[in-house]
């Protein structure tokens, strides 16, 4: 018999939730769950608003900034590219880059490899995702790839490094964007996840295992299943919350949830569907119809975890944005200094250098903001730093500038490059600052002569010092190789106009080639220059020619020397063209040493690689016949000048002994050229420093000689303007200008020098003044660094403090950092910090329109307290040559003696109204100064009776070099 039933029906609430509870007759409790639709396209919409938010702010603080992901596809899968393009807009939308990286099919492991490298170095692309399955016709390892993404740019988060931080609770990296997803759908339906019960079905590294982990993050209990679990449905109905990626369309029945439960489906499976045009729909692994009557919230498929993977991929790489531009807007730079253990009295600076383990050069790039593309490392202790920074970092604002340069020194050197790498250690390792020091490259010359090299010395030193003051990076050999293939040319190009008429000379110079016959790019610049307004060799006529063809050069008004990284005394003069095979045309001319050349002032003061090539090319080498200029460009050579220097573009990156930066680049000679580092290099610390860093550069010997060049010469040609300058003095020094015996290298010091003599001392006081003085008439504060020696007393040390104050000086302090590292020169930096924040009024000496005469004797009455000017009668008919030339606009470089402040270096003191005598005179037109010869001024030093190559040696069982310092 049937009985009839009836139902009494009440809405109640059931786990926060709507639900109907049934009640029989018979009292049966029946509750029927409504579940609520966990809308992921929804959520989803507003977390990319939020992140448009964002990208717009992060763009305030820097305009040029834009968030770019790379999306890097292998083959040409149909699904993929629905993904991708899902992705695409989705960057679009909040205002990123989003860049399609498409690979072909036949891509192999190896060059896919290479492609993630190029975006993982690459500073404008902030977040990579491979695109899988990889549609490759080769076996490709996907793991091995998601691990070649950078984990700094894995927004996927499917790199073992995120992977791994994930599943340990280090949450910092980036969280896999399907996961992420799952457990923000989960917080939105107001369902706390601590305490409960979470089952996770799957354990795939893409979904279930970390979900699992970042629920078990959030303090749920976790149980995980997978193919192989047994009593899955029994499992399941225990959950609270329930995540499936399984991967099987509606294998979870509504029969399998516990009720009240949240179910995340991260399922989509295409199954048979013939009401629809497609023949198919997509389901996931919950039979969704099912889950509705039991869940408290269900995620639909499609629109429930999809959306929220594409905006967690976007969230992830806004974040690796924020991160990247938080890094570059960093007051300060996460470098590790290392630690120093001096010893007292200090070992040699070949020991000092050695007890010092230096870091790995990646990772002091890495510290001060460079980027591995950034960085070609030359083993573990230097590498080149790329010009591409100064494009990536053109907004960025520059840092302090800082010259350091000496007064007058004895042949021993007082410390300069010393007292450099001491600030430059105290203001980094010891007062938190950003800073470099940036050097020039030692000479080989002075390293196996006499001087020694110029690492620094004691506890201020760059390191490996061996490497610094050898061949570093070759960059003296390229100028070698370059400055002397422009001689060789030169003199080939003598011998051929003599051997041959016009027509074969023209003809071999316009060869015909298959056939045809074209100038080079290099010659229709000569041909622009002679006004010739041809392009087709064979249109030219035989005046025409003979005028292309012939530089007619005179042998006897040739400019340009050979040179050499050596003192070599016997080059000093020499006779080329010996050989029977030159038919008799010899000439007299020179070698000078490397550093001389115009090609290294040039790399020093070149503002980019295309202001080089002009400067190359406009070079000039020699006089023709009629006396106007032959030009490096004129014997074509300026294109291979430029491929031989390539490399030497770049500054080297090294370290101190205290794990700071420091860039080296370039050598020019402070007594023949303008004797700074390169302006690129300055460009570059000055960059990476950032605006409240600092940089300090040196300038070679005295206040007269390498910061009056820096100043007028080098701040001219960069645009940059200095904060500070800082003045080395000894006392030693001081001493020997107040009369003290003479100061030989090798040679014992005299007593005065090694005993208390405030009269001595108190003489050559006038020395320094003048020093102060000129640093003063540029209008930047003046700081001096009285270098400490062991034999100095406090009474000296005050007399020469007192005095700097009374004369002009912004501070004067004591710096030990020979003996102490950059905690002996702490004060030098608190007065350097000092001074930069004062106020710079930087102005020229003289301005560029004055007359070549006006300029030298404004440098030579200013700078070095001369009367009167003496010039040659030779010197005056080349001043007006130059006049007429157009070279008179140029700034002056005065080649003059280090040793005095007149041209007389056995003159000390600050002698007043001297004649100063200018023997001869020429122009650096490429490097863009007008030179002047005060004296006998040799541009290739000799060696000594003992020179240190008697010192030196390599031990053949260690491989460390001997005697070296």
């Amino acid at each position: 018999m049937l009985v009839s039933r009836q139902w009494i029906v009440m809405p109640v609430r059931y786990f926060g939730k709507k639900c109907l509870r049934i009640t029989s007759q018979f009292g049966t409790d029946y509750c029927t769950m409504v579940a609520q639709p966990i809308e992921g396209t929804q959520i989803a919409s507003s977390i990319q608003d939020d992140l448009r938010r964002q990208v717009t702010e992060l763009r305030s603080r820097n305009p040029s900034f834009v968030p770019k992901l790379a999306i890097v596809q292998v083959g040409d899968r149909e699904d993929s590219n629905v993904y991708i393009r899902m992705k695409l807009k989705a960057a679009e939308g909040i205002g990123m880059r989003a860049e399609h990286v498409r690979l072909s099919r036949d891509i192999t492991e190896l060059e896919l490899l290479s492609e993630i490298t190029k975006l993982n170095e690459s500073p404008a692309v902030h977040g990579i995702i491979v695109q899988m399955p990889l549609d490759s016709e080769h076996s490709i390892d996907s793991h091995k790839i998601t691990d070649a993404v950078s984990a700094d740019k894995d927004v996927d988060g499917l790199n073992t490094i995120n992977e791994g931080r994930t599943a340990v609770g280090d949450l910092s990296g980036f969280i896999p964007c399907t996961p992420a997803g799952c457990v923000e759908l989960i917080k939105t339906t107001g369902v706390p996840i601590v305490g409960k019960t979470a089952v996770v079905v799957g354990r795939s590294r893409i979904v279930g295992t970390p979900v699992s982990e970042l629920l078990k993050w959030e303090n749920a209990t976790v149980t995980t299943c997978h193919s192989k679990t047994k009593n899955l449905s029994d499992i399941t109905k225990t959950a609270d919350i329930l995540v499936v990626a399984i991967g099987r369309p509606e294998l979870v029945r509504g029969s399998w949830i516990k009720p009240g439960a949240v179910v995340i489906d991260c399922g989509i499976n295409p199954i048979s569907d013939p009401t629809k045009k497609s023949g198919q729909r997509l389901v996931g692994d919950v039979a969704y119809a099912e889950a509705v009557e039991v869940a408290s919230h269900v995620t639909p498929v499609p629109g429930g975890v999809g959306p929220m993977t594409v905006a967690m991929l976007m969230k992830n790489t806004v974040l690796a944005a924020r991160r990247q531009l938080e890094r570059l807007s960093a007051q300060t730079w996460p470098l590790r200094p290392l630690r120093l253990s001096p010893v007292s009295p200090p070992p040699s600076d070949i020991v000092i250098a050695r007890s010092q383990s230096p870091k790995d050069i990646s990772e002091l790039a890495q510290e001060i903001g460079l980027y591995p593309k950034e960085v070609s490392q030359y083993g573990r202790t230097k590498a080149k730093i790329s010009l591409s920074v100064l494009d990536r970092l053109k907004d960025q604002r520059s840092g302090k500038y800082i010259v350091v340069a000496g007064i007058t020194p004895t042949p021993l050197g007082e410390g300069k490059s010393t007292t450099l790498l001491g600030l430059v250690q105290a203001l980094c390792a010891h007062r938190g600052r950003n800073a470099f020091a940036c050097m020039r490259q030692p000479s080989q010359g002075p390293t196996f002569g006499v001087k020694g090299g110029a690492a620094g010395g004691g506890y201020s030193q760059v390191i490996p010092m061996e490497e610094f003051n050898l061949h570093l990076t070759g960059d003296i050999h390229a100028v070698t190789a370059a400055n002397n293939l422009l001689a060789a040319q030169m003199d080939a190009r003598i011998f051929h106009e003599l051997t041959q008429k016009d027509g074969p000379l023209y003809d071999r110079l316009v060869p015909k080639i298959k056939g045809t016959r074209k100038f080079s790019p290099i010659q229709l610049r000569r041909l622009k220059k002679l006004g010739i307004d041809k392009t087709d060799p064979d249109s030219l006529t035989a005046e025409e020619r003979s005028r292309f063809a012939r530089l007619d050069i005179d042998p006897n008004r040739v400019m340009w020397n050979r040179v050499v990284d050596l003192n070599d005394r016997y080059l000093r003069k020499i006779t080329i063209g010996q050989s029977p095979t030159e038919k008799g045309f010899t000439r007299e001319t020179s070698f000078d040493i490397s550093v001389a050349s115009e090609i290294m002032a040039i790399l020093a003061l070149g503002n980019d690689v295309e202001d080089i090539k002009i400067r190359l090319a406009s070079m000039v080498v020699a006089y023709d016949k009629k006396g106007n200029p032959v030009t490096a460009d004129d014997l074509g050579v300026t294109g291979a000048l430029l491929v031989l220097l390539k490399d030497a573009f770049e500054p080297t990156l090294m370290q101190s002994l205290e794990g700071t930066p420091v860039l080296v680049h370039t050598g020019p000679f402070a007594n023949i050229a303008h004797g700074c580092s390169s302006i690129l290099a300055d460009k570059i610390a000055m960059k990476l420093a950032r605006e409240n860093g600092y940089v300090a550069t040196e300038a070679g010997f005295g206040s007269d000689i390498g910061m009056e060049k820096f100043f007028d010469i080098k701040c001219r040609a960069s645009g940059d303007k200095p904060h500070c300058a800082v003045i080395v003095a000894t006392v030693r020094a001081l001493k020997m200008h107040g009369g003290g015996p003479a100061v030989t290298a090798g040679a014992p010091l005299h007593d005065v020098y090694v005993q208390e003599n405030l009269e001595l001392l108190s003489k050559g006081l006038c020395n320094l003044g003048k020093h102060i003085s000129n640093g003063n008439k540029f209008r930047v504060p003046v700081v001096i660094a009285i270098n400490k020696h062991g034999n100095d007393t406090e009474a000296e040390h005050n007399l020469i403090k007192s005095f700097a104050l009374q004369n002009g000086a912004f501070r004067a302090v004591i710096c030990d950092h020979w003996a102490k590292g950059g905690a002996g020169a702490i004060d030098l930096a608190d007065a350097v910090i000092d001074a930069c924040d004062a106020k710079s009024n930087f102005q020229f000496l003289y301005p560029l329109n004055l007359p070549i005469r006006d300029k030298i004797k404004r440098i030579a009455t200013e700078m070095y307290g001369a009367g009167e000017i003496e010039y040659t009668d030779e010197v005056q008919k080349k001043i007006d040559v130059f006049t007429e030339l157009g070279y008179d606009k140029l700034p002056i470089c005065m080649a003059k003696t280090s040793n005095s402040l007149t041209g007389d270096p056995a003159i000390k003191g600050a002698p007043v109204g001297f004649t100063l005598k200018i023997n001869n005179i020429f122009v650096s037109v490429g490097a863009g100064f007008v030179v002047p010869m005060v004296g006998e001024i040799s541009k290739m030093p000799g060696l000594p009776t003992r020179p240190s190559i008697y010192d030196i040696d390599l031990n053949t069982q260690t491989g460390e070099i001997d005697g070296l310092f």
